[in-house]
């Protein structure tokens, strides 16, 4: 089992070589860093600052776009192909072809995030960077479940995109919902109005807390502590372990 695993992940870091992913991913790096270094040109105060909050929020929007699209693409071609029904005819239960491509994946998402961290070490020190790092791959690998999920749910690569996208985004923003809904300039005492306070509050509950992921206020004030580290990484491990079953699931309702 163990040797399928690591057999399935070779060829998925095989196929991203081959598209010339990490290519693309390199030229990208080089032109939002050399963005960055545009925008502290014409900074008036606070250049460092300015380029390193561009930077990081740009390279970590990048690397979560590039990542889901290659994931969700993979998985598509595979089952175009009769890959996955090649490989699921073999005496290879389906939980090892999901997790071998997770691994995979996973292994690309470290890649992905060490990359991305580069150009942030000249404008942070060593240890918030590598705390951003770190923070990085973890939310990499939620994007990398949720994308596995919505694929094998969705079975269509717009729709499971975009409701990676929204995911994503809703996760990052829900906790600014919530605050701007408990403002005291918008109390209420409408039915509707407590009825969506509710609905933000529980889809809060539901939603990893993404905005305390791979914040920019530790590469521009180093705030992060190993408080932050910790929190990153159970969260991580409950979101991988209730969207890799809920991903199962669907793997092993299909009819092959």
């Amino acid at each position: 089992m163990k040797h399928s695993v690591l057999t399935i992940a070779k060829y998925t870091c095989l196929e991203a070589y081959r598209n010339r992913l990490f290519l693309f991913l390199l030229i990208g790096i080089v032109i939002i860093f050399g963005f960055g270094q545009f925008v502290g040109e014409i900074a008036i105060t606070e250049t460092k600052h300015i380029q390193a909050g561009i930077l990081a929020f740009v390279l970590r929007f990048t690397a979560v776009l590039i990542i889901s699209l290659f994931v969700i693409s993979s998985l598509v071609r595979e089952f175009n192909d009769n890959a996955v029904t090649m490989i699921i005819s073999l005496p290879v239960p389906r939980h090892v072809y999901f997790f071998g491509k997770f691994t995979g994946f996973a292994v690309l998402a470290l890649i992905f995030a060490v990359l991305m961290s580069m150009p942030i070490w000249i404008y942070s020190s060593a240890y918030q960077t590598a705390l951003w790092t770190v923070s990085l791959f973890c939310e990499l690998l939620i994007v990398i479940s949720v994308s596995m999920l919505f694929i094998l749910t969705l079975e269509n690569i717009p729709l499971a995109f975009t409701a990676v996208t929204a995911f994503y985004l809703l996760s990052r923003s829900i906790n600014a919902i919530l605050l701007i809904g408990q403002s005291p300039l918008l109390e209420s005492t409408a039915l509707s109005h407590k009825f969506m306070n509710g609905l933000v509050m529980v889809i809060s509950y539901i939603l990893p807390d993404l905005d305390k992921f791979t914040q920019t206020g530790w590469l521009l004030y180093a705030r992060g502590t190993i408080q932050d580290f910790w929190f990153v990484g159970i969260q991580t491990l409950i979101y991988l372990a209730l969207l890799s079953t809920a991903a199962l699931f669907d793997l092993y309702r299909k009819n092959f």
